[in-house]
């Protein structure tokens, strides 16, 4: 029996050669977007779930409130963790970690940048599943001054040499570290980058016990069987114990006085597993993802799948009145329902899996594209997992019952009577459900092409938005520190390079923040806020071309002006400053006196960080001459500016014993900030056009269906002397309608959608009308253009022939 349906199955498939053509491509194209973005989801949700000790694992998060600003960080105080080991039975271990930054590694004659190098505990591969393949796991950072290599770095530094015990100059530190281990390189699904790890110990502020010096990632190892929830309920009593006194001497009022007025310093525990995909909390390494575009990305996938199996459905349905005779021939031959059914799925199972295929051959091609896009290593892997060519097997037997079954089940319903009697035939033409299937398909088109323009608007109104200071032609060097006490004259020696326009040095720029302090106004209220700060020149403000609201720039005339400071609107706001004459600020330091900074300016709002983001407060204060890390920042000439650069990098080696320039431009790094945004958008329209053109494959075949259905009415209209226009326009205005009643159910939903992802931003567009007028415009100009080939021939062939079709 199964064989003769098979035979059956192919000798329909020679019958309807062009429609299968169809539906093998939108079937395969459904199928490979769907395996793309499963990957990619996957990929996301596996981050550091390689780790044995995963479900253990714990990272320490600082939520604190201050003066009406509240910041959820991943940072804690280096005596964090040696205290709770010591006071909780509950916790085995703990790691403590904090990136360098760009750092210089020197071996011999040779230097390198490395990007990713991180301080570590000797715990480190106790949390961690890296294979070490050199050294003893638990000695390998016990001791100050021992680094630790990733296989691949091992081989950049010193190439086919051992590294075991060999020196290496790390930065500005004259003392060499001891390469003790060689590590396997860190799995890109991890949530931190680390390429050199080194000891923690080395680091000066190791075995600090000061509990308001927040700067270090600290990770627990809770013991098995123990809930972290235990902990967490024991975390308040040790805030009380150890950070209630800091905070007495620091603000003179007790810890819960400080609760009392608004504020709040409180800390959680939050799993390893979930660190990726939380981008509520402030991350020391890899900023996080967003699940929600997991969730979109996954429902594109399932709406694209749709959009393939309804293609089939409307082309199966579309020609019952072709195989009408089929069925009633075989139903009087002695077919029952139940083989007929078998084989019209026999039908769709066959070409679901030759859609696969091709799929599978579409991902071999374009993966390459997908993780150059997405800056991941994304692969297939058929082999890599024993259940993986099972799923995809079920996939495809799942997509070819959804795809087959209504017309299995429609086909197989006919009545061999009717079928003699040709009535099956007039009740085809009616067509309803094929239409409501072609509205559904193209309102998921006009979402998906809607949504596309509201992401790109956002991204286009984020990266040219004034942002209240000049970030172009901006060069910001890295590692000022590495000028030591020669920052002044390292500036006078850049001055004068034709090209350079201005030279400053700060400890912060915009976009790359790393300080918040606590201040208080002398004579307000006895609360605090919040503050970013930073330490700046006399020529900062000119640099970036800020303006001033109110006040005036540090000045050499003026010595009180290194214990003066300016702030943005945001902090005169807050603080309620009118008169700046009148207007000191009180910060604390760890002794428990007070710095009193005199406000001597205030600078109109300046975007420091992401528009995702509102204008905080922020702070400038006098960078003496003992603070020497940070940037230093040129402003440059449009002209001739990679010659510029090249007489910079040459002053540079003179000033630092020819260390390597490390360098970025400030509008590049604005743009990276929102490269998650741009990935995401450039995702959508790759699958917006991929959904439009299934779509449009299934609604071509209809039209040639229609088309071919009404050829003799055309002969007719045409006999009758209908032009070539006018019959275009009395079969395409279906497709018109359809496609506006598609706009209609559509908008709402996308409305909605748009103003929810409009919601993660501060600075943000409105919706507006013309995204969803030109989302509906697109549509109808793709669906025009997919049918008016097809329509505009049958148009033009002479009336005899067309009053001769059967």
């Amino acid at each position: 029996m199964f064989s003769n349906l098979f035979r059956y199955s192919i000798m329909s498939f020679k019958r309807q050669r062009a429609y299968i053509v169809i539906n093998i491509l939108g079937l395969s194209i459904g199928i490979a977007c769907s395996l793309l973005i499963a990957l990619f989801v996957l990929n996301e949700a596996s981050f550091d779930r390689y780790n044995a000790k995963k479900d253990r694992i714990f990272r320490t998060i600082l939520n604190g409130k201050i003066g009406g600003q509240e910041i959820t960080i991943a940072t804690s105080a280096a005596v964090m963790g040696p205290t709770m080991l010591r006071e909780f039975p509950e916790i085995e271990d703990f790691l403590r970690m904090t990136g360098w930054g760009p750092t210089v590694v020197e071996y011999k004659d040779q230097t390198f940048t490395e990007e990713h190098l991180v301080e570590a505990d000797s715990s480190f591969f106790n949390f961690f599943s890296i294979p070490v393949i050199k050294g003893d796991p638990k000695n390998l950072l016990n001791a100050p001054r021992k680094a630790v290599l990733s296989e691949s770095t091992a081989k950049k530094i010193f190439g086919n040499e051992d590294p075991i015990d060999k020196a290496i100059k790390l930065g500005n530190d004259t003392t060499r570290y001891i390469v003790s281990g060689i590590m396997s390189d860190i799995p890109g699904n991890t949530h931190f980058e680390a390429n050199i790890l080194v000891s923690f110990m080395t680091n000066p502020r190791a075995n600090s016990t000061l509990w308001l010096n927040n700067s270090f990632s600290t990770y627990l190892l809770l013991k098995p069987n123990t809930s972290h929830v235990t902990v967490d309920e024991k975390i308040p009593d040790m805030i009380v114990k150890y950070v209630g006194p800091e905070v007495q001497k620091l603000m003179g009022i007790s810890i819960d006085d400080f609760a009392a007025q608004g504020n709040k310093y409180r800390f959680f525990l939050q799993n390893l597993c979930d660190i990726h995909l939380d981008p509520s909390i402030q991350q020391e390494f890899k900023d996080a993802s967003d699940p929600k575009y997991l969730l979109i990305f996954g429902s594109i996938a399932i709406l694209i799948v749709l959009i393939a199996a309804i293609n089939f459905m409307n082309l199966a349905t579309a020609q019952a009145s072709r195989r009408a005779k089929e069925v009633g021939i075989k139903k009087v031959g002695g077919s029952t329902r139940g083989m007929l059914v078998t084989q019209f799925l026999s039908e769709s199972f066959i070409l679901s899996f030759i859609s696969l295929i091709l799929a599978l051959v579409i991902i071999k091609v374009t993966l390459p594209y997908f993780n150059n896009l997405l800056g991941a290593n994304l692969e297939l892997g058929l082999f890599a997992r024993w259940y993986t060519i099972p799923v995809l097997l079920v996939f495809t037997l799942f997509v070819g019952f959804l795809a087959g079954s209504y017309p299995a089940f429609f086909l197989s319903s006919f009545s061999p009577i009717e079928v003699l009697k040709g009535t099956v035939k007039g009740s085809m033409q009616n067509g309803r459900l094929r239409r409501i299937l072609v509205v559904f398909q193209f309102a998921v088109s006009i979402l998906l092409i809607t949504g596309t323009l509201v992401m790109y608007r956002q991204i286009f109104f984020m990266l040219n938005k004034d942002v209240g200071f000049n970030k172009e032609q901006m060069l910001v060097i890295n590692r000022a520190g590495a000028l030591e006490s020669r920052v002044e004259a390292f500036k006078d020696a850049v001055k004068e390079i034709p090209g350079v326009i201005n030279i400053a040095s700060s400890t912060a720029v915009p976009g790359r923040n790393n300080n918040n302090n606590g201040y208080g106004l002398e004579g307000g209220k006895e609360e605090s806020f919040l503050m970013t700060t930073s330490w700046i020149d006399y020529d900062y403000i000119d640099t970036y071309g800020m303006t001033l609201a109110e006040g005036r720039n540090f000045d050499k005339s003026f010595t009180s002006d290194r214990q003066a400071c300016i702030i943005n609107e945001s902090a005169a706001k807050n603080f309620g400053i009118t008169d700046i004459e009148n207007a000191r600020f009180m910060k604390p330091d760890q002794s428990g006196n007070f710095t009193y900074l005199q406000v001597i300016g205030i600078v109109k709002n300046f975007n420091f960080q992401s528009l995702r983001y509102p204008i905080q407060p922020y702070v400038f204060c006098f960078k003496g001459d003992d603070n020497l890390w940070g940037y230093v920042t040129v402003r440059l000439s449009a002209q001739n500016y990679q010659q510029t650069i090249t007489e910079i990098e040459n002053r540079w080696k003179e000033f630092t014993s020819n260390d390597p320039l490390q360098y970025y431009f400030v509008d590049e790094d604005f743009e990276q900030m929102y490269s998650q945004e741009k990935q995401n958008a450039q995702m959508a329209v790759i699958f917006s056009i991929l959904a439009i053109f299934v779509a449009g494959l299934g609604l071509f075949g209809l039209t040639s269906f229609t088309v071919e259905q009404r050829t003799k009415e055309i002969g007719i209209r045409k006999a009758m002397g209908s032009s070539v226009t006018g019959i275009y326009f009395v079969i395409s205005r279906e497709i018109i309608l359809l496609v506006s009643i598609s706009a209609l159910i559509a908008w709402p939903l996308i409305y909605f959608i748009a103003d929810k992802w409009l919601e993660n931003f501060y600075f943000k567009i409105n919706p507006g009308v013309f995204s969803f007028i030109s989302g509906l415009a697109i549509a109808i100009l793709i669906a025009l253009s997919t049918i008016s080939f097809r329509i505009i021939k049958a148009a033009r062939v002479n009336p005899a022939h067309s009053l001769k079709y059967e």
